[in-house]
């Protein structure tokens, strides 16, 4: 079981988003008055607050809401559960009745359009890589200290199906995701390469000169702190 340890929100997109009282989920748009609502696959973002406890550790002046999450829970590793699963939400009373409010994880992770405050000031920001994103199956009021369980977990063959229907419904949200996905993944492997080649010009340097094929030419033995002793 996870409890809701903050709700936020924001009236602009590309700030952080602050701590509020309580927040009202409305069915199949997101949080009443955010920024982020609206009829698509990303109404509403949790974020785990077990994930935020290592930035704050390592002393980054973080909030609840800074890395543009709707929903901080602690008690539950999000980014582990597939796309398909449910979660209830609700107090002792109503958690298990049809007040409940229910939410269907929609994705896992997001491309990061812009470096936001926190990746400034910490090189890092968690929300690209453990952050998730829901819509609201059945909405209601939530505030700190609700609880949070599971519902709901497909199967692969589930997950499948119910991502596709994701793509029938906001096919114009969901492509540009993939597309803004396949970008940072030829950025990064593009890194790799260039990397990889720094490490084998330094080599090449360190063991003499190569030619065209990679074969070496008056190459010179590579000197140690042995080879000085008397």
């Amino acid at each position: 079981m996870g409890v809701i340890q903050a709700v936020c929100i924001s009236e602009r997109k590309g700030t952080q988003k602050q701590p509020v009282d309580q927040i009202e989920l409305v069915e199949d748009f997101g949080v009443k008055g955010d920024a982020h609502a609206g009829n698509w696959h990303r109404q509403v973002s949790l974020l785990s607050a077990e994930s935020a406890d290592a930035f704050k550790n390592a002393g980054a002046p973080i909030h609840d809401g800074s890395f543009g999450e709707n929903i901080v829970v602690r008690g539950f590793d999000f980014k582990r559960m597939p796309v398909g699963t449910r979660y209830r939400v609700g107090t002792p009373e109503t958690i298990f009745t049809n007040q409940a409010i229910i939410l269907e994880q929609t994705q896992t992770g997001k491309h990061c359009h812009s470096r936001c405050e926190i990746y400034h000031i910490m090189g890092d920001c968690i929300m690209p890589r453990e952050g998730v994103f829901v819509r609201v199956v059945r909405g209601g009021v939530v505030a700190p200290g609700a609880q949070m369980i599971i519902d709901y977990v497909p199967n692969a063959e589930t997950e499948a199906k119910i991502y596709a229907s994701y793509e029938e419904k906001w096919p114009d949200a969901i492509a540009a995701e993939e597309r803004a996905r396949a970008r940072d993944a030829e950025i990064a492997r593009r890194k790799q390469e260039v990397m990889a080649k720094k490490v084998a010009d330094h080599v090449n340097e360190v063991l003499g000169a190569v030619d065209a094929n990679g074969n070496a030419i008056d190459a010179a033995p590579v000197q140690t702190p042995l080879d000085n002793a008397e």
